[in-house]
């Protein structure tokens, strides 16, 4: 008979990725009402802001998200006026996604959230921690994507 202590719940990998990813966002959450964006609309937007005009294929191959899951959230950004979707003329199954004026305005009141929610978080955990929590993080997606 298998070891049964191999289904227990501190025995999980996903179980504190998942815990720990639901309590990240939840601290982001009051940061970004300011913005009046959603933690994947404030992704999205990281994106743009670090390269603008890019497809969708693009943003959905750096946040590790279909184009069926991003769709709406671009929809309801370009309704807000914080991005264009635009068609390639060249083929229109591509589609550009374009920061407006508005949406890049919004970079300079996103740039204080960062170094927020770091405090936040360094009161009981250390900065180099913290950043090596990320590496190893980032080394796990590399592994798995």
């Amino acid at each position: 008979m298998p070891n049964e202590e191999i289904l227990k719940l501190d025995n999980q990998l996903c179980f504190p990725l998942y815990a720990s990813s639901r309590l990240v966002t939840r601290m982001y959450q009051p940061l970004l009402e300011k913005l009046d964006i959603t933690y994947p609309q404030y992704l999205i937007l990281l994106v743009l802001w670090e390269k603008d005009e890019v497809t969708i294929k693009e943003i959905g191959r750096k946040l590790l998200l279909e184009t069926n899951t991003l769709t709406p959230l671009l929809k309801r950004m370009e309704s807000k006026g914080f991005l264009q979707r635009v068609r390639s003329k060249e083929d229109e199954r591509k589609v550009f996604i374009k920061l407006t004026d508005f949406g890049r305005s919004r970079k300079k009141e996103a740039l204080c959230i960062p170094e927020q929610l770091l405090k936040g978080i360094s009161e009981k955990y250390s900065v180099d921690k913290i950043i090596s929590l990320r590496n190893d993080l980032q080394e796990l997606i590399s592994l798995l994507s």
